[in-house]
């Protein structure tokens, strides 16, 4: 669940304080209203408010992004290069495989590919939009129809 800076537009009282929240923002997290002074890792106490506008939520516990990998994170492979990923690194994901960054290249030319780089994934390889994916198709025989393009290139950090 997402915490949200949402307008104060009624009064609303913090469920850790049991104050009224008369701040211009307040936070709304795991289902109930919280100062931004007040909404605080269960873990290690920081302020959610002064570490981003995100915050993780599992069994009822509100986890800053360290100690949510910490606790429930884990370690994955990278698709490309079968090392380990550990599980507070960034990566790349496409239909449930993950890759580093570096590993995240067109397999035939090697170029980067970026967040909203067209691509293909044909038989475990990556292939690039540029003119790889045509000489891949005529190296193996295959027609030249277009096969549908993908463009979910998101990054997120592994969990």
């Amino acid at each position: 669940m997402d915490t949200q800076f949402r307008k104060k537009t009624m009064s609303q009282y913090c469920w850790d304080c049991g104050e009224t929240i008369r701040d211009k923002y307040l936070l709304y997290a795991l289902d109930r209203y919280w100062h931004t002074a007040c909404l605080k890792c269960s873990i290690c106490r920081i302020m959610l408010a002064d570490a981003g506008s995100s915050c993780y939520t599992r069994a009822g516990l509100i986890l800053c992004r360290d100690d949510y990998l910490r606790l429930f994170g884990r370690e994955g492979e990278c698709h490309a290069c079968r090392e380990t990923i550990p599980a507070n690194e960034m990566v790349m994901k496409i239909q449930g495989l993950a890759y580093h960054l570096k590993c995240f290249i067109c397999s035939r030319c090697h170029g980067a590919l970026a967040l909203g780089d067209k691509y293909q994934l044909w038989e475990g390889r990556l292939l690039c939009d540029r003119e790889c994916l045509r000489l891949f198709r005529r190296s193996v025989n295959l027609p030249q129809r277009r096969a549908p393009k993908t463009s979910r290139v998101a990054s997120t950090a592994k969990t």
